[in-house]
């Protein structure tokens, strides 16, 4: 009887667990972009948890919640909300209660204690994070640079960039760079291709950081075989010879070290963490400029 229960705490234990989903309501008087990133980072803490999300967002009026609680109550679960008008976030608040569901205010306790450190008033104004400001256009600005240096493009302009991504192909440097614009970053990137030079411009760089996109072989060699299935071309070429690709990545990471480039290995990260990485890379470089030379 024993063994046997044994057995069974075994089966159990090695079985793959079956997802538990649950609706989760995001509900937003501003894009929601804020409240879906913090629904996700907390959610994936999670094993085995699938959320079922509904987005609400650019919630302004009495009208607009009516409609939202009625769906919420349509599917019970979990609402989560970043309103800033108080006569719309008691009425959402008692909503909730009414149905005797949670509701979480996701961004109280930083902005509470933010509040309590600073010793100011709170801002009422709705989606205050999203303003036409400077940093707004700037974000705007390093897009459209990004796109115009995509791939090797305007390489005399790179001078004029923040950070200037190398790396072999699908090596992330394009989505990379995307994001990076997204947070007011200039980001360019050049190609390594098998047989081409690449552009003096890269070598006497002053202003930009430039950094080096790494990739474990067989890693690359899946994501090059699954673009090249999504483009229907099922032809073995040296594209993704095995011998042909550890080639590639050893003679560029030769050209990091050779020039002293810091490098990323992307394997394992995804593009917010290698974006992160070259952020913190850049604000290093920024901060040894910053700092002041020895005396005479």
């Amino acid at each position: 009887m024993q063994d046997s229960a044994r057995v069974t705490h075994r089966l159990m234990s090695t079985a793959p667990r079956i997802a538990t989903y649950f609706h989760v309501h995001l509900v937003s008087d501003s894009t929601g972009e804020t409240l879906n990133a913090m629904a996700k980072a907390v959610v994936a803490r999670f094993d085995a948890v699938l959320p079922i999300e509904h987005i609400y967002a650019l919630v302004r009026s009495q009208r607009q919640l009516d409609r939202v609680l009625k769906e919420i109550e349509g599917a019970p679960g979990v609402v989560l909300h970043t309103i800033v008008d108080k006569e719309l976030r008691a009425a959402l608040e008692q909503g909730c209660r009414d149905l005797e569901m949670p509701c979480i205010a996701a961004l109280d306790p930083l902005v509470s204690s933010l509040a309590r450190y600073l010793g100011a008033s709170l801002s009422t104004r709705v989606g205050a994070q999203h303003t036409l400001d400077a940093d707004y256009f700037e974000r705007i600005e390093a897009l459209n640079y990004a796109m115009a240096h995509d791939d090797g493009q305007q390489t005399p302009n790179l001078e004029t960039a923040d950070v200037v991504l190398v790396g072999v192909s699908r090596t992330s440097k394009t989505p990379t760079c995307i994001y990076l614009a997204q947070r007011g970053v200039r980001a360019a990137n050049v190609p390594i291709v098998p047989g081409a030079e690449l552009p003096a411009q890269l070598f006497t760089l002053k202003r930009p950081i430039v950094v080096g996109l790494t990739v474990s072989p067989d890693r690359l060699i899946q994501i090059r075989r699954n673009r090249l299935l999504s483009l229907h071309e099922d032809r073995e070429s040296a594209y993704i010879e095995s011998e042909a690709v550890r080639e590639e990545i050893v003679k560029a990471r030769r050209l990091f070290e050779k020039h002293k480039w810091p490098m990323i290995d992307v394997t394992r990260r995804s593009i917010e963490e290698t974006a992160a990485a070259v952020v913190n890379l850049l604000n290093a470089a920024r901060n040894s400029n910053a700092q002041p030379g020895p005396a005479a």
